[in-house]
């Protein structure tokens, strides 16, 4: 016995017949398939923020980095300082210089004008600024690191000052800033930012920026060893 929707398919077709309209069926149906499938995805436009929140995936790879580093530094392991300067470079380029850039001019704006989550919103910028802070010491430790012991040990305190700075900032724009963005504009508005956000990436970064740093990422994760998504799996 055939399913409900096949028999609706059935008779949507015999429909079609009488009017002469079913070799058109076929094709629409053709013509919708092109539009299915992980190519169409990422054509897609990316709501802001999702954007945002994706973003914050580059970020946390990168704490990742910092972690395993500051981890084995302090194990006494030498390390290639490239390693920290490649990891800080994304930091500054893609986090700073860009995402939150963006959600300065952006975002934290129609907070400050709504009268919503204020208080908030000032940690938040606090934050970024102390964010640069550290990231810049990391910019200018790494290359000496190796060979001083003293700016290897303030190296990894910068790394480790990073890490838990971003994990609850991170967690807190996640669950109470981007979500609240819809409620503060309207359908318009809300598509007008994703443009502005897509215009902004593609002019620092080029066309698929976001791709591009997740390659970039992926290629210092190697090379630290955090690339295996596998070895964080508990033993059981």
């Amino acid at each position: 016995m055939g399913s409900t929707v096949d028999l609706r398919r059935r008779r949507l077709f015999g429909a079609a017949a009488a009017c002469g309209l079913a070799p058109a069926l076929p094709a629409l149906a053709d013509e919708r398939g092109k539009g299915i499938g992980p190519k169409a995805e990422a054509d897609a436009s990316v709501p802001p923020t999702e954007d945002l929140m994706r973003e914050h995936g580059i970020l946390r790879r990168v704490l990742l980095i910092y972690e395993a580093g500051a981890r084995r530094l302090g194990q006494g392991e030498d390390m290639e300082p490239a390693v920290f300067v490649q990891a800080a470079e994304v930091m500054r380029d893609f986090i700073h210089d860009y995402h939150e850039r963006l959600e300065e001019d952006e975002i934290f704006p129609l907070f400050k004008k709504a009268g919503r989550l204020v208080p908030l919103i000032d940690v938040l910028i606090t934050q970024h600024a102390a964010g640069r802070k550290l990231t810049d010491q990391i910019l200018q430790i790494a290359p000496t690191a190796r060979t001083d012991s003293g700016r290897r040990k303030a190296m990894i305190d910068a790394m480790q000052a990073t890490i838990a700075l971003y994990g609850p900032h991170a967690a807190r724009e996640d669950t109470d800033v981007f979500p609240t963005v819809r409620s503060l504009v309207t359908p318009n508005e809300f598509d007008i930012l994703g443009e502005t956000f897509e215009k902004e990436e593609k002019a620092r970064f080029g066309a698929d920026g976001f791709e591009k740093m997740v390659k970039k990422v992926a290629a210092i994760e190697k090379r630290i060893g955090t690339d295996d998504l596998s070895k964080y799996t508990p033993k059981t």
